[in-house]
C-alpha cells in the first residue's frame, strides 16, 4: 500500500511516500520558503537527491509540485493512486483523543481549535484542504500532536487557575510531541520484548523544541509541555518554563506588547537568548561562558524533569533520548546524566559509539537512544485506519 504523509508548516511543505506495511520511504520532499520571492524543492528518492528552486505561491502549488515531480520520475502517477494521506495536525484540544479520519465536521473543529494554535493549525489545515481537492476519494487521516497525552489524568493537566479558565475556555496542559513520543514507546517495547502496557518510561525529546514525557504502563501521565509548546524544558528559541509574573513585568515596566512578548519568549530566548546561538552543534563548537552556561541550563532543565518523572511513576524501566539532540549530541547525553541518583549509570564508551542502550550493565534503569520517526507513526495512524 501507498501511503503519503503531509506535514505543513507555515511557510513549508514536508513529503513522505511509504510503502506499507514495510515502511519502505519511496520519496521524501521538502518545500521551504513558500509564498517567499523564491522557494526550494529538496527531493530524495532511492539513491538519488534533486533540489528545484522556484516560486511556490501556497501550498496548493505546492502539492502540484509535488506531484509533478513524483509523476516525472515514475514514483507515483497522481495522489489518486494512494491509498490513503496522513496529515500531522499539532492541536486536538479534547475533541481528538487519537487519530481519525477526516471529513467535514472534522475540517470544522480544525478550523475551531486554530486560537490553540495559531501558528500550526492553519497551515495543517491548508495541506488538508489542498490534497482533498487532488485526491477526494483517497481516505485522509489527521494524527494529532496532543492526542497521546489524552490519557493524562486530570491532576495532570490541570492548572490552578480560576475554574472558568478551564471549563469555559479551555486552558489546560495539552502537550505536544505526542507522535514521537508514541513511536519511541513502541519502538522501545520491540526492543525489550515486551508490551507497551508493561513499561514506564521516561521519553526526552529534545531537539529546537522539546519535551519530556513520563509513561506509565504504556500510557503518557505527564509531559512537560502545556496549553502551548512554549511551557517546560529551555529549548533552541523558546524559554520554557519562567515564572508567569515575568510576563506581566514585561508589558507593564518594559512597556511591551502582547506580540512583542510572543516573539521574545518563543523565538528569542532559550538558547538564542543565552548565547546567541540555537543550535547546539554550534553551541558545542564555541568556549565561551555564555555557550557553556547556555548547555548548563538545558543539561539542568531536562535533569529536574527526570528526577520528578521518576517520582511520578515510582519504578522507572528505561529513559529514552530521542530528537536531533537526543540522537546525536553524546556531550549533552552526558552532562544530563551525570550524577545521577539510585544507580543510573552512564556507560560513556556506550554513549559515543551511540549504541541503541547507552547505560552500563549495573545501572538501575536503561538508558537508551531511540531514533524517532513521527512520519512513519502518521503512516502506521493511517493505515490502521484503513
Amino acid at each position: 500500500m501507498k501511503i503519503a504523509v503531509i506535514n505543513s508548516g507555515s511557510s513549508s511543505i514536508k513529503f513522505q511516500l511509504f510503502d506499507m506495511p514495510q515502511g519502505e520511504v519511496l520519496a521524501h520532499i521538502l518545500i521551504e520558503s513558500i509564498g517567499k520571492f523564491s522557494s526550494e524543492m529538496t527531493c530524495e528518492f532511492g539513491e538519488k537527491k534533486v533540489t528545484i528552486t522556484s516560486v511556490v505561491a501556497d501550498h496548493h502549488e505546492g502539492l502540484e509540485n509535488i506531484i509533478a515531480f513524483l509523476k516525472e520520475y515514475e514514483i507515483l502517477h497522481d495522489f489518486s493512486a494512494l491509498d490513503a494521506i496522513g496529515h500531522r495536525v499539532v492541536h486536538g484540544e479534547e475533541a481528538f483523543v487519537q487519530s481519525t479520519l477526516i471529513d467535514e465536521h472534522v475540517i470544522a473543529k480544525i478550523k475551531e481549535l486554530i486560537p490553540l494554535a495559531p501558528l500550526h493549525n492553519p497551515a495543517n489545515l491548508e495541506g488538508i484542504l489542498s490534497a482533498r481537492k487532488k485526491a477526494p476519494l483517497v481516505p485522509q487521516v489527521a494524527v494529532f500532536d496532543t492526542a497521546f497525552h489524552a490519557t493524562m489524568p486530570k491532576e495532570a493537566y490541570m492548572y490552578a487557575l480560576e475554574s472558568a479558565m478551564y471549563e469555559e475556555h479551555k486552558i489546560r496542559r495539552y502537550g505536544f510531541h505526542g507522535s514521537s513520543h508514541a513511536y519511541v514507546l513502541a519502538e522501545c517495547a520491540k526492543y525489550l520484548q515486551c508490551e507497551p502496557s508493561a513499561l514506564n518510561i521516561i521519553t526526552l525529546h529534545l531537539g529546537n523544541g522539546s519535551s519530556a514525557c513520563a509513561i506509565k504502563n504504556g500510557k503518557s501521565v505527564d509531559t512537560s509541555m502545556g496549553f502551548t509548546p512554549l511551557e517546560g524544558l529551555i529549548m533552541g528559541s523558546r524559554s520554557g518554563d519562567i515564572d508567569p509574573a515575568i510576563v506581566l513585568y514585561m508589558q507593564r515596566e518594559l512597556g511591551m506588547s502582547v506580540d512583542e512578548i510572543d516573539t521574545s519568549l518563543n523565538k528569542k530566548s532559550g538558547l538564542l537568548g543565552i548565547c546567541g546561538h540555537n543550535d547546539v552543534r554550534t553551541i558545542l563548537e564555541h568556549d565561551d561562558e555564555k555557550s557553556k552556561l547556555a548547555l548548563e541550563m538545558m543539561s539542568r532543565s531536562v535533569k529536574k524533569y527526570i528526577g520528578a518523572y521518576m517520582a511520578l511513576l515510582g519504578s522507572v524501566d528505561a529513559i529514552v533520548f530521542t530528537g536531533g539532540i537526543g540522537e546525536h549530541a553524546l556531550h549533552v547525553r552526558e552532562k544530563i546524566m551525570e550524577d545521577m541518583p539510585c544507580n543510573i549509570v552512564l556507560d560513556r564508551k556506550k554513549n559515543s559509539a551511540n549504541e541503541r542502550i547507552i547505560s552500563s550493565v549495573d545501572s538501575s534503569v536503561k538508558i537508551m537512544i531511540i531514533p524517532t520517526d513521527e512520519e512513519l507513526y502518521i503512516a502506521q495512524e493511517s493505515l490502521r485506519h484503513l
